[in-house]
């Protein structure tokens, strides 16, 4: 399962909020809540993130054996 835990304190420790996902980044408010369920989302969905963030997709993503 992936999980995206590590997003949200990467979000925090670059002061990041999700309105400025939104708004800065063209991520939508579907794609958050799917984000927050760990739920799939699409490559070209963690490409902007980590864009926007700055950072690599093991800084925003994990990978938990069920």
């Amino acid at each position: 399962m992936i999980v995206f835990d590590k997003l949200w304190a990467t979000m925090r420790e670059k002061g990041v909020s999700t309105y400025m996902l939104r708004e800065a980044c063209g991520i939508d408010s579907k794609t958050v809540r799917r984000l927050k369920a760990n739920e799939n989302v699409e490559t070209k969905t963690l490409d902007k993130l980590c864009t926007a963030l700055n950072c690599r997709i093991e800084d925003i993503a994990e990978f938990i054996k069920e």
